[in-house]
């Protein structure tokens, strides 16, 4: 790496963060908009049926415990079940699953209807061929912004050998067989 590649962060004094201002919503997004992610759909028992949403926001928060975390926008459709359920499906989908990740984008749909999908003992839906699969109770649901950060305690899971499914720039992606070391 030159010189020339490296980009001159301003000094403390300079940083305009430390004077109030910040980068607006737009360019935010843009930002993560070229940061892929891995795309799981969140599943629910609601109280008028089941309730899912596609989600690239899950992390890993820890190991021991086996903790998890996603958000969701405020203005979501399932931001109430969310706020009500105790525990939630991570389904983690598999690179030939776009269809279940489009699916469960889309707005003013039933998005289980005709689809066969499983039921945990506890009511929340697992969807049929995913990756691997977490269920979760809920720890702490935590405002954030625009967002609802809801965390939660890994309880039961099952994975199998599947490629991710990843999206980046609004587009669904499967990994290459080209690794870097």
């Amino acid at each position: 790496m030159s010189a020339e590649d490296v980009v001159a962060l301003p000094r403390a004094a300079e940083d305009p963060g430390r004077h109030g201002a910040e980068i607006g919503p737009e360019e935010f997004k843009r930002i993560f908009r070229h940061h892929p992610g891995g795309v799981a759909v969140i599943t629910l028992a609601g109280p008028h049926g089941p309730v899912g949403f596609t989600a690239t926001s899950v992390i890993s928060v820890s190991a021991a415990p086996a903790m998890l975390a996603f958000s969701l926008a405020s203005t979501s459709s399932a931001r109430t079940a969310v706020e009500a359920a105790r525990g939630v499906a991570v389904n983690f989908l598999a690179a030939d699953q776009e269809d279940l990740a489009a699916r469960f984008a889309r707005r003013g749909v039933d998005r289980f209807a005709g689809l066969d999908w499983l039921s945990l003992p506890t009511g929340e839906p697992v969807l049929p061929g995913v990756r691997a699969w977490v269920r979760g109770t809920v720890e702490q649901r935590v405002p954030v912004g625009d967002s609802l950060l809801v965390t939660l305690r890994a309880v039961r899971a099952d994975d199998r050998a599947a490629a991710p499914l990843v999206y980046e720039n609004r587009t669904y992606h499967r990994l290459g067989g080209h690794t870097l070391t």
